[in-house]
Parts: C-alpha cells; structure tokens; sequence
C-alpha cells in the first residue's frame, strides 16, 4: 500500500505540472507513464483523459496506437475490455519504446486487471462471476506471456542461418 500512496502522490503532483512547451525529458514521460499506468482509480482517471485529448500529450512522444485485445476477443461474452486493453497496450508500448518495460510490466499488468475488474463491476450475480474469471484469464496471459515477442513465424526464418550459427562438430 505504500507505493500506492506513493504513486498517488505522485499522480498529483505530475497532474498539476503544467504541459512543457520544451522537449520532453526521458524523467518526465518516466513520471507520466507511471501516472497512466497504476492499478488505481486516479491513474485510470488521468489515462482516460490523456486519452480523450492525446493532443496536449504531443512532447511526450507518446504512442496511442492500440490494437485492443491482440489475438483474444475485445468483448468475450459481451464484456467490453477494449478500453482496458487499449491503456494496456499503452503501457506496454510506451515502456518498451524508453527501454524500461522489464522493471514496469507488473504494474501496467496489475492495472490492466484493475481496469477489467472495473467493467465487472458494473454486472451482478453470475453475470459478474462470468466476467471475473474472464477478467483474470485475461490478466494471467499477460502475466505470464504479455510482452514478449511470441509470434516468430517460421516461413521468416532462414535455416541456412541457423546452421551457420552452430559450432561445427
């Protein structure tokens, strides 16, 4: 719980900075990513609307781009994770391009969780219980595989390389 205050404190304080009319420095898209990327209501809040004007956010050098839920359903049984898909694909996106997503991935994991749980919220009774389990099926892929490049195919791969690469013997 302490790095939670702590995080949002620091929401805060980044929230009431004013927009830089300068380049961006590597710490402060660091302190911007972090503030969009927690597993909290604020940070949800603050992505959200950064999301809404990605305009103002123009010296951060920010990537937008989404493609929702990848290769799984954006809406499973009529459950709508797009928009918690999308603030994950922004997390991964933006930490991968400053080089430091192995130290942040569980934290912009554990707010792709929050934000699903968040959309559960808004059902009752089995309908909920149904959107839970999906919930934390689509969190445990990310945990566990998110972010790494598993979609190697094989007709891109040169054989002769590979062989190359081997010690002879």
């Amino acid at each position: 719980m302490v790095g939670r205050s702590a995080a949002a404190l620091a929401l805060i304080g980044f929230l009431a900075w004013p927009a830089p009319a300068h380049a961006v420095t590597l710490e402060q898209r660091l302190a911007a990513l972090s503030a969009f990327t927690q597993p909290t209501a604020s940070s949800a809040a603050a992505w959200y609307g950064a999301w809404a004007d990605p305009g103002s956010w123009t010296d951060y050098g920010f990537d937008w781009s989404t493609d929702l839920c990848s290769r799984s359903p954006d809406r499973p049984l009529g459950y709508d994770f797009r928009m918690p898909c999308a603030r994950h694909d922004f997390g991964y996106r933006n930490y991968k391009a400053v080089k430091h997503f192995p130290a942040n991935k569980a934290h912009v994991d554990e707010a792709f969780l929050y934000d699903m749980n968040q959309v559960c919220a808004g059902y009752g009774g089995a309908r909920k219980l149904a959107c839970d389990r999906l919930a934390w099926s689509y969190y445990q892929a990310v945990h566990r595989l998110g972010g790494y490049d598993l979609n190697v195919n094989p007709a891109d791969e040169d054989p002769a390389e590979e062989l190359a690469a081997e010690p002879a013997g």
